[in-house]
């Protein structure tokens, strides 16, 4: 079943008008017709519905409300700052983890980052339009926000938003995650760090650790940029979520 995003104002009783590119989607692309059942989620109050379409014209796609579903959201909030990394690499980490659940994704300028964001703005939409997309196919009630890049002394000052804050890194040989899931089982809101490909520096870490953070090991085997993220993330939602 197809899932799509509207605002407040598109809702009328039990009556939803969707318009724009997703109408186009539906009418023009998957052609569907009167009677389909899609979801619909508000973005304002993060509530999603089956509903059914009554209606498609010229401009516009009615549905008509249902149900509502329980949410598919976890009940740990987490935050990946992500050390910008080349290519495509970030519309990956993007993609999958919105698909695994996270609640933003921050793009951060570490020392050990080869690639440069010439265009943030331009990014920062295209970026966000990959998350739209994946939060659509793995039906979540929110689309994660992808956040304007930081550099790393502004990530620093965001660490009392958080009840933990990790950073992995290839280094640590004492500190395992099943350890600090056992020490912080009631954390609601989880940053995770993950340097680019060329990893942290060690004074980055120390500085995390200053901060508050905890040094992570993520196993014996040392992993891409674009997985590690992604192998913490489910680690996480693991736990706090099966």
């Amino acid at each position: 079943m197809y899932n799509f995003f509207v605002d407040n104002n598109q809702i009328n009783g039990n009556k939803v008008e969707i318009l724009g590119d997703d109408y186009k989607h539906i009418s023009r692309v998957l052609r569907m017709s009167v009677k389909e059942k899609i979801s619909v989620s508000i973005k304002q109050t993060e509530e999603r519905f089956l509903t059914e379409i009554t209606s498609i014209d010229n401009e516009k796609v009615i549905c008509t409300i249902i149900e509502k579903f329980q949410s598919s959201e976890s009940s740990v909030n987490i935050t990946i700052y992500q050390g910008i990394p080349k290519s495509d690499k970030m519309e990956q980490i993007i993609q999958k983890s919105v698909e695994l659940g996270a609640k933003a994704i921050v793009p951060v300028e570490m020392k050990n980052c080869i690639a440069k964001i010439k265009d943030p703005d331009k990014k920062i939409t295209r970026w966000q339009a990959i998350s739209e997309a994946a939060a659509k196919q793995s039906k979540r009630n929110i689309i994660p926000k992808i956040e304007y890049p930081l550099n790393i002394l502004e990530m620093y000052n965001e660490f009392n938003k958080y009840n933990l804050v990790l950073v992995a890194y290839e280094n640590e040989k004492d500190i395992g995650i099943k350890e600090i899931f056992k020490k912080y089982k009631n954390a609601k809101d989880i940053a995770i760090i993950i340097g680019p490909e060329g990893g942290l520096t060690e004074n980055e870490v120390k500085q995390v650790e200053n901060k508050g953070g905890i040094s992570v090991s993520l196993g014996k085997r040392i992993l891409r940029t674009e997985t590690a993220s992604l192998a913490l993330l489910s680690m996480i939602m693991y736990e706090f979520e099966m």
